[in-house]
């Protein structure tokens, strides 16, 4: 999805976006249930937990995977051929994966008074490769259609969104 401004072999090359330090367990993909079924039959040693507000959603668990106490120790996803990049098959692969390092996320409403808040996109500011594309081509790729295709998956599967963050606050569409 976002290779008008990024070479997947630059992305299969780098591989940060499928290791996660313990803080950053709130990227972890989220997986519907039929599709955690089907994974958990190719790869019968993945463990999966429960995600998001509405319990319907799942994600892989790494908690067994870190061996020390570090937080900035990393675990990688137990998808991740480190010969091959990614091992599950492009029609199982999260869209949290497809559309990473953007983001849906849910402005907060400062004030209160509307309990439906409004859905952005963001820029997940941690991602090496996106950092070298001018910020504007990474807007106008979101303006091409990628960025409503984000919102309306988010709408359809909220498990998927994020709350806004100091982190999260790079609004592309």
């Amino acid at each position: 999805m976002l290779t008008p401004i990024l070479a997947k072999s630059t992305c299969a090359t780098c591989k940060f976006c499928c290791s996660f330090r313990r803080q950053s367990l709130w990227e972890t993909p989220i997986f519907d249930k039929a599709t955690m079924e089907r994974l958990s039959e190719l790869f019968p040693n993945a463990k999966f937990r429960t995600a998001g507000p509405s319990g319907k959603s799942y994600t892989f668990d790494i908690s067994d995977a870190y061996k020390t106490q570090d937080p900035e120790e990393e675990a990688l996803c137990p998808f991740l051929d480190p010969n091959r990049g990614c091992a599950l098959p492009p029609d199982l692969k999260p869209f949290d994966c497809k559309i990473w390092p953007l983001r849906a996320i849910r402005l907060s409403d400062h004030t209160g008074s509307n309990p439906h808040s409004q859905l952005k996109v963001a820029l997940t500011p941690t991602c090496p490769a996106i950092n070298k594309v001018p910020l504007e081509q990474v807007k106008q790729l979101a303006a091409s259609g990628l960025g409503q295709q984000i919102l309306d998956y988010a709408e359809k599967n909220p498990d998927i969104i994020k709350e806004e963050t100091p982190f999260l606050s790079n609004i592309v569409f």
